[in-house]
């Protein structure tokens, strides 16, 4: 094409030759412009298809977690039945009432099982997991970072740390050497 043209341009008078010339500079201006925009469109469908993506994700996490606050708010209530449940009535009457709440307690566990939730219950002697665990106090232990006792179980909902399990953690006993009073007041003088 480029040869018709120079052809073409031999042949032509000299006004137009110019109107030509002109005519070349805006058809590749044009040419230009055409290959910014397509490239501005690709940029811009690329962009939204991330957004589209980073939004269905988002959604789909917040649908995934969406009972979360609601079952931190029923955590005092798994706590009572836990405390309610670990006392042996001696009563027959109470005994009764105590296999009603052991009822509600398994139907209560059930539904938070269906919704994702577990329960996080660390053993004693059991290595601390600070992920999973809050350290509530420390007693000397012959061994560092163990369970000594558990104040509360911890849950999670799915991978997710609703509330952690609060924990008696044991440190290492410090053995503490005491130097001679005469022995230290002679180094430093």
């Amino acid at each position: 094409m480029v040869d018709k043209t120079e052809e073409l341009n031999e042949e032509l008078p000299k006004k137009e030759k110019k109107k030509v010339e002109k005519l070349q500079e805006e058809v590749e201006k044009l040419k230009a412009d055409v290959e910014h925009w397509k490239n501005e469109y690709y940029r811009a469908y690329a962009d939204t298809k991330n957004l589209r993506n980073n939004l269905e994700r988002d959604y789909q996490e917040a649908m995934r977690y969406r009972s979360e606050g609601f079952i931190g708010e029923l955590l005092p209530v798994l706590d009572s039945f836990h405390m309610a449940l670990a006392n042996e009535p001696t009563d027959p009457t109470l005994k009764n009432y105590l296999v009603g709440f052991q009822f509600v307690y398994r139907n209560l566990v059930s539904v938070l099982e269906n919704e994702g939730v577990t329960e996080v219950s660390p053993q004693i002697g059991s290595k601390f997991d600070a992920k999973t665990m809050n350290a509530v106090d420390t007693v000397e232990g012959e061994e560092e970072n163990l369970v000594v006792k558990v104040y509360g179980n911890g849950y999670k909902l799915h991978d997710r740390i609703v509330r952690p399990a609060m924990v008696q953690v044991s440190v290492r006993k410090v053995e503490n050497k005491e130097e001679p009073k005469e022995a230290s007041e002679k180094t430093d003088a």
